[in-house]
């Protein structure tokens, strides 16, 4: 475990300023583009941060019918946190979402991601968590997703609502390996955690407060499954 998931909730407050809830409050305007889906699920990998958090949020999303904690962007063969916390694997702590299109669109899921489950504009780093694992990055699993992605970032960035740029990457998904057991459904088992409780359940407070209608209180879990 890295060391900044183990050091003390009065060191890592005062690493993750930027985690803070009152920072997570922006509900974006809609893709211009998110063509509908007629399918009943569809999946898509999202990259930015440590992936209990962003587990989590995408969790407690209507719509959303499974959220596994894993590895994307490098080989099967790496895809072990030991390796993937050397920072040399190419791979980058991910989540692969399964969604109901009818319920919530592809492009509904990303106004959360970029809004309320990430910083978008830091590159390399989320909070207390550096390095290229750590990324923001979004695997497409589709040529439509794609082209929503890039659309919707081109219309954030015209419409300068970050002070910084976004530095989100997006690139076609080429595996995904779930993440060991003990790091599925992270924040439900473990919801008193300092990391948790300072990196977090802010994001968890954040997506109620800003998008109450697709916010539901009973998350999905992969335990259930």
């Amino acid at each position: 475990m890295k060391l900044a998931r183990l050091v003390t909730a009065a060191a890592i407050a005062a690493l993750s300023a930027s985690a803070r809830a009152d920072d997570l409050d922006k509900p974006l305007p809609a893709p211009g583009f998110d063509p509908a889906k007629g399918a009943s699920s569809d999946t898509v990998v999202l990259a930015g941060g440590c992936f209990w958090g962003q587990q989590a949020v995408f969790e407690h999303v209507k719509g959303v019918t499974m959220v596994v904690a894993g590895y994307s962007g490098g080989a099967a063969n790496t895809a072990v946190y030991p390796l993937v916390t050397t920072e040399t694997t190419g791979h980058a702590e991910s989540v692969e979402i399964t969604f109901d299109p009818r319920t919530v669109s592809f492009g509904r899921l990303l106004q959360i991601y970029f809004s309320v489950a990430h910083d978008p504009t830091e590159l390399n780093f989320q909070g207390p968590d550096e390095g290229t694992s750590y990324r923001s990055e979004i695997f497409f699993t589709t040529p439509e997703q794609e082209k929503t992605a890039r659309a919707y970032m081109a219309q954030l960035e015209a419409a300068h609502i970050f002070a910084k740029p976004i530095v989100t990457k997006i690139e076609p998904i080429k595996g995904f390996y779930a993440a060991e057991g003990y790091h599925q459904d992270y924040l439900i088992h473990h919801p008193t955690q300092p990391y948790i409780v300072i990196n977090d359940l802010p994001k968890l407070d954040a997506l109620e407060r800003v998008w109450p209608r697709d916010y539901r209180p009973d998350p999905v879990r992969v335990a259930s499954r």
